[in-house]
């Protein structure tokens, strides 16, 4: 295979070079050679387990469970109870955010009863809004004091908060698309 400058292998894998390069300074792709004039020249290696870094963040995967998946990768002699475990989490988190979505919905579904139009400051809707602690929500953890307004009482927030220390660069969604404008070789 002919080797890939980055942006050829951001190309062909849809991951951004800055999130390319984070993932290279994080340990998760190897160092890639480099041509005469110092630029990155990846080869199929590289491609194929960009590619599983990019499916395993497609499927929710948070970093950590990534990292320990690819070390299991590398290492094809051992057990894979590992994968098996990281994968039943990713099931039961996905499980607890389906859930948490229809408590969501089942409330936003009630919530445009409350106003049936007319001056702003007899809004029903905006009432609620303004009220977190009005425990009219059908998320028991709304407004409670593990939830703090927010209903994460149940857990169902993500295990490492977005731009924490272990995310690709800040404002990534689960692809790993960094913001664009970052060109650097």
């Amino acid at each position: 295979m002919k080797r890939l400058s980055i942006g050829a292998l951001s190309r062909a894998t849809g991951v951004k070079a800055t999130t390319i390069r984070w993932y290279e300074d994080e340990g998760l792709l190897p160092p890639p050679a480099r041509t005469e004039g110092g630029h990155r020249a990846y080869d199929e290696a590289h491609l194929r387990r960009l590619g599983f870094i990019r499916h395993a963040r497609e499927l929710g995967f948070a970093m950590p469970a990534i990292r320990s998946l690819l070390d299991l990768a590398d290492h094809p002699e051992r057990d894979c109870g590992t994968a098996h475990g990281a994968a039943a989490a990713q099931v039961a988190a996905i499980d607890a955010r389906i859930r948490r979505l229809q408590a969501l919905r089942a409330e936003l579904v009630r919530v445009p009863a409350l106003c049936a139009g007319g001056p702003a400051a007899a809004c029903g809707i905006l009432e609620v809004l303004a009220d977190h602690a009005h425990g009219h929500c059908l998320d028991a953890g709304h407004g409670g004091p593990d939830g703090a307004g927010h209903g994460l009482a149940d857990g169902a927030g993500p295990e490492i908060p977005a731009g924490g220390p272990r995310d690709p660069p800040t404002g990534d969604p689960p692809t790993g698309d960094p913001p664009a404008g970052d060109r650097r070789g």
